[in-house]
């Protein structure tokens, strides 16, 4: 296992400076309220509030503990920060009734479509999404100039949705207006990342450290470190990120990612044992549930693996999900159980699509693997044509390559995982890909190195993949002597230059002749 660095967030001025410097241990602060204001009019017709809500109202225990949880909520929403599920809803429940109340409100606006845009990111439900859309769009109607509030809610609700491109110009903005609110970074680093803009990121980020100091910003330094194939980093980070924490929910949410790349790097007791952590502060965190069943898979726990998966897509059908459980039944000789689990991956990319959210990334690798590969080409070209992340390369790539056309394959498959071209991301999928489609070409030796990386990167990263990697390999043997990689020129050994003798002996010792020679007791 890599030694573990511990501490917060560092700079990406340089390519070389990726050792971790010690930044001030301050707890992540209230984010202020939203300023209320806006031009008069009543929208109740713009923007419908659910039917129910006095109800809802009527049946709160007592006035003030819903007040603090909404002011938690409140300050975790605005900062870009995971909420707890019954103070996010006590904060959506404020807002609905606010608005109602006064509907001029441009700040009560912004805030009910960022905290609508987190609960459909908490449980990976698209059904939030057009009602944060239309209440952010009302706040921007409302106040159309110096609304950062509304513009960075937009920005995350377009990451949320898989908008990379509008993210980024959403984000811009907001940081155009007020070129030192934080709380736009996070998503626009989401958006640089989609888009594959890894410079950008990289200044991003460092605007991002040089304004906050939290653990929020360290999280986000981990996701970029680890884009960039900066393991020990991200996961000193994460750590910090972590130890800092003083919500449970942000605290658990911090655990559940670096329980993710401890799975990335094949530490499968590790990675569950973060996952279960996360899920003792937070029963609901989604990353934690999705993980915590993706390892009992990889540790060969099938049967405990397959309830677990059932308990993460309960109430929360995520496509990444399904396609996993899809092809942990494929695994196991299952065709029909895998085939029901793909149709409901097609079904929910559709209804996700009707709230406005990009599927074709999933819908694409499912298609490659488990369906019609030309169509997924097909599909996947237009996304890399609008948003060329390395994510889309890899699954254009493998795409390609099940289509028949490897040679186009490789060129996408390694700017996957050349960090010359922007793939430093240390991934076993990535690299398993790659020398698939290399070992296709004909081409052993490089083919062989990158199976190799698979599999020393993470030996159980795909219950389907994983043993077709090791197969290939077998299949393939031991290398030959004179094989190198094509990108290693071999030479000959340099020869040693003669040994001199060693001085002579004095006081009539010995000549120096002999094994013994120059080794005589008292030098």
């Amino acid at each position: 296992m890599e030694k573990r660095l511990r501490g917060p967030a560092t700079s990406l001025t340089s390519e070389g400076e990726r050792r971790s410097r010690l930044l001030p241990r301050v707890l992540l602060g209230l984010g202020a309220l939203l300023v209320a204001g806006g031009a008069a009019g009543v929208l109740a017709t713009v923007w419908p509030l659910p039917p129910d809500l006095p109800e809802r109202r009527a049946v709160r225990p007592s006035a003030a503990p819903a007040a603090a949880g909404a002011a938690g909520a409140l300050s975790a929403v605005t900062a870009g920060v995971p909420a707890a599920p019954r103070a996010l809803a006590q904060l959506i429940a404020d807002r609905e009734r606010l608005v109602r109340e006064r509907p001029a409100d441009a700040g009560a606006w912004a805030v009910l479509g960022a905290a609508y845009v987190e609960r459909s990111r908490r449980a990976a439900d698209p059904a939030d999404l057009p009602k944060a859309d239309s209440a952010l769009q009302t706040s921007l109607r409302l106040r159309p100039r110096r609304n950062a509030d509304a513009l960075t809610g937009l920005a995350a609700l377009a990451d949320e949705r898989r908008d990379f491109g509008a993210a980024r110009e959403w984000a811009e903005a907001a940081l155009k207006l007020e070129p030192k609110r934080w709380a736009a970074y996070p998503p626009l680093l989401d958006a640089y990342g989609g888009l594959g803009d890894h410079q950008a990121a990289r200044r991003a980020l460092d605007e991002l450290l040089k304004l906050h100091h939290s653990p929020a910003a360290a999280a986000r330094a981990a996701a970029v470190y680890w884009d960039r194939g900066w393991r020990e980093d991200a996961a000193a980070q994460l750590t910090d990120a972590a130890q800092r924490a003083t919500e449970p929910a942000e605290r658990a949410a911090y655990l559940a990612q670096y329980g993710r790349i401890a799975w990335e790097r094949g530490d499968f007791a590790e990675a569950l044992r973060y996952d279960e952590a996360a899920l003792r502060l937070d029963g609901g965190q989604r990353e934690a549930l999705a993980g915590r069943a993706r390892t009992l898979a990889s540790l060969g726990r099938t049967a405990e693996a397959r309830a677990a998966y059932g308990t993460a897509l309960a109430g929360r059908p995520d496509p990444e999900l399904l396609l996993e459980l899809g092809e942990l039944y494929e695994a196991a000789g299952d065709e029909e159980r895998a085939a029901a689990q793909y149709e409901l991956v097609r079904a929910r990319v559709r209804q996700q699509a009707a709230a406005g959210v990009d599927g074709e990334l999933v819908l694409g690798r499912l298609e490659a693997d488990h369906g019609d590969a030309a169509e997924a080409v097909e599909r996947l070209r237009e996304e890399w044509r609008r948003q060329p992340g390395i994510a889309v390369a890899d699954a254009l790539g493998w795409a390609l390559h099940r289509d028949g056309r490897d040679e186009e394959a490789l060129t996408f498959a390694t700017t996957a995982t050349d960090s010359a071209k922007g793939g430093g991301v240390r991934k076993a999928l990535y690299a398993y890909h790659r020398g698939a489609i290399e070992l296709a070409l004909d081409r052993p030796g490089v083919a062989r190195r990158h199976l190799e990386l698979a599999l020393r990167t993470n030996p159980a990263f795909s219950p389907l993949w994983a043993p077709a990697a090791q197969e290939a390999l077998s299949d393939l043997g031991d290398p030959p002597l004179t094989e190198a990689p094509a990108d290693v020129r071999l030479q000959a050994a340099p020869v040693p230059p003669p040994t001199a003798p060693p001085p002579p002996a004095a006081d009539g010792e010995g000549t120096g002749q002999g094994s013994g020679a120059g080794t005589g007791a008292g030098r």
